[in-house]
């Protein structure tokens, strides 16, 4: 699972200087800005420091997470890859006025396709709405040659457009990429492309029919498969060499090859070969055996994610995004984590839930501080911030999980961000400020890190329970159970004297920011009139929304209004700690029985609905701030050169890309599907 950022804009504010300060002080973080998004750069300290072996290793694996871009752009919407590539057709050839709002409001669609990896958007998956007209759009594209669009075996140009002109201008046809809301068909009413033919009840049904409940070490069941119904039969199509995306997983597959030949270390080798192995059978169970050689390989300092991870994007949690990253140990800051990870049995005990549902005995929580070297797939352009992985429940307890805290990102969050204005506009009082300032850069990583390390990897199933039965809210309770694990346990004293914490007050600035967050900031995100439907907006709103409404009666937080604006005000630390554990008792009981109404009540009723008034208010006083609510990357370059024998003798890595430079490279050098 993965973490988000919360509010960059906040976290920015501390005087305390970073773990992986940038190495150039003078670099430039801020790319392009366009709707709602601003693009960053960040830097990868640290790389010039690896040896020819690491950064041929690097290398080759960077290659292998661009090369399913195209994967996921498709994952997330059948014609995604047709809108991308005329609409890129149409920017390249274009000869007309570029001064008129048509056309600039055209490029700023373009961007948002490309930072959403499709036609919706990234967090909201509410479809976008072209500003520029219809008129001009069916003018571009009919000037263009159809050998310039991309056409399907037999469809003329005109038909062709038209299909593109109800894709894109009609706000009815495929509205909502991934549809969460209560008592709707969430299949048929999501826009993605992981199901075909069928209803939520078919597909219910047919994995009710094929899961094995005795089973002590299931398959993770449609994780990399698109569910469609054939001869009115439902039947699964896996991804893989020789099935869906055959032709992106093969030179994902060509690439880890290359990569393997350079692995540090005989296990890490190991599990490369069984992940190429499982892109070519496409077996779950060989999935499940590569997750565990993954997991239990701690020793090499280069590392990565490459394959159908995250199921936010599936409206039951089933099937996974693809995702790539490259990473490598930051060996300072990890010291941080190697303590937590080092204590985990420790906070499993000291967790406030039902020993029922802890783990007697928690296995292997490896937990790293890394440098990311390259971001792909459902981690760019927006990217998390910290990863717990495996996401089997079983393979976590039975051999541990890997959890990393991505420093550099947040670092170019922090730096990107500073002097923003926001916390002197929101916080309560100087105290709320100087709090923050203070501690907010250490407590915040801290939370990531228990929220990866300690949060996902905590608790246990009862026997017989599927994850799955939580369907739609999987997510979105999974998320809050890891928020308010790392919440509670970061006012334990433990952490002082682990010398984590040198200031016991350190946890209140997370704490002040966490509610904030959740009751108020977040909803500048949202479009007015609009309820909560991200996972992880709903996880910050249900917790805080919790916490606030059962802590009314002893006055634990407090909205005050002042001025004629609405401010948080916690008035007891250490009851809302209490709050915090109260309510990780209940999410993990709800998780351990598979409750599905208790966790359908908690969701719907404290983290979906909005205050209209104060969304208003808060959207009003944000947009003074003159902020984008979403910040997303444009990666590095690397470049490596050979030798007369095709050896790498050396990789550079540069910073000089451009936004839309680097998407159209990518669709020309890495899109496998479209061509």
């Amino acid at each position: 699972m993965k973490k988000t950022l919360i509010a960059a804009t906040i976290v920015a504010l501390s005087t305390t200087s970073s773990i992986t300060m940038a190495q150039n002080q003078n670099f430039d973080y801020k790319v392009d800005r366009f709707a709602d998004v601003e693009v960053l750069r960040y830097q990868v300290p640290g790389f010039d420091d690896l040896s020819l072996k690491q950064k041929t290793l690097v290398y080759y694996l960077t290659q292998a997470a661009l090369l399913g871009r195209d994967i996921l752009t498709d994952q997330n919407c059948k014609y995604n890859l047709q809108v991308r590539s005329t609409l890129e057709s149409i920017y390249r050839n274009y000869k007309g006025d570029k001064t008129t709002s048509d056309y600039k409001n055209f490029v700023v669609y373009l961007k948002q396709v490309w930072f959403a990896n499709g036609i919706h958007h990234h967090y909201s998956m509410d479809k976008f709405k072209p500003a520029f007209s219809q008129a001009f759009f069916d003018k571009q594209a009919r000037a263009l040659p159809a050998s310039q669009l991309p056409l399907a075996k037999g469809q003329t140009k005109a038909s062709f457009i038209k299909l593109m002109d109800k894709v894109i201008f009609d706000p009815t046809f495929m509205a909502k990429r991934v549809n969460l809301a209560d008592g709707q068909d969430l299949i048929v009413t999501s826009a993605n492309n992981l199901y075909e033919g069928v209803t939520q009840r078919e597909v219910e049904a047919y994995y009710k029919s094929i899961k094995d409940t005795t089973d002590a070490h299931p398959i993770s069941y449609g994780l990399n498969t698109k569910v469609v119904k054939e001869n009115g039969k439902v039947v699964e199509k896996p991804y893989k060499v020789g099935g869906l995306y055959s032709a992106a997983i093969t030179k994902i597959v060509d690439n880890l090859k290359k990569a393997s030949a350079y692995a540090e270390n005989d296990a890490q080798k190991a599990y490369i070969d069984k992940l190429i192995e499982f892109y070519t059978t496409g077996s779950l169970k060989t999935f499940d055996e590569y997750s565990i050689m993954w997991a239990q390989e701690t020793k090499s300092d280069v590392d990565f994610i490459n394959g159908f991870i995250e199921n936010y994007g599936d409206p039951l949690s089933m099937t996974g995004s693809w995702e790539g990253m490259v990473q490598f140990r930051n060996k300072a800051a990890s010291k941080r984590t190697g303590l937590i990870s080092a204590n985990a049995q420790y906070f499993e005990n000291a967790s406030p839930v039902d020993p029922r549902f802890k783990k007697e005995n928690v296995q292997g929580v490896s937990a790293k501080v890394i440098t990311a070297a390259i971001l792909g797939g459902d981690s760019y352009p927006s990217t998390p911030i910290g990863i717990n992985l495996p996401n089997s429940n079983w393979i976590r307890a039975a051999y541990g999980s890997k959890s990393v805290t991505i420093e550099n990102i947040t670092d170019a969050y922090d730096e990107s961000s500073k002097g923003s204005g926001t916390v002197e506009e929101f916080a309560y009082s100087p105290v709320e400020v100087n709090l923050m300032k203070k501690y907010l850069t250490l407590a915040d990583k801290l939370h990531t890190d228990m929220h990866e390390c300690l949060g996902h990897a905590s608790g246990k199933l009862l026997p017989g329970v599927d994850a799955g039965q939580l369907k739609n809210y999987r997510s979105t309770l999974e998320e809050g159970r890891a928020d308010l694990f790392a919440l509670y346990h970061m006012a334990d004293p433990k952490l002082l004297e682990l010398g984590i914490f040198t200031d016991s007050d350190t946890y209140k600035a997370e704490y002040y920011n966490y509610i904030l967050n959740g009751l108020m900031l977040q909803l500048r995100r949202i479009e007015p009139g609009k309820n909560i439907e991200e996972a992880h907006m709903r996880n910050r709103m249900f917790v805080s929304r919790w916490c606030y409404e059962h802590g009314k009666s002893d006055n634990v937080i407090e909205m005050v209004k002042r001025d004629g604006k609405t401010y948080i005000k916690i008035n007891d630390y250490a009851k809302l700690r209490n709050l915090f554990g109260q309510l990780l008792a209940e999410v993990q009981r709800i998780k351990s029985t598979g409750d599905y109404e208790a966790g359908r009540s908690l969701v719907e009723n404290y983290g979906v609905k909005v205050d209209p008034e104060l969304h208003k208010e808060v959207l009003a006083r944000y947009a003074k701030l003159n902020l984008a609510p979403y910040k997303g990357f444009v990666n590095p370059v690397y470049t490596a050169t050979f030798d007369a024998k095709g050896n790498v003798t050396d990789v550079k890595v540069a910073y000089n890309e451009g936004y839309t430079q680097q998407m159209l490279r990518y669709s020309r050098d890495y899109s496998p599907l479209t061509k």
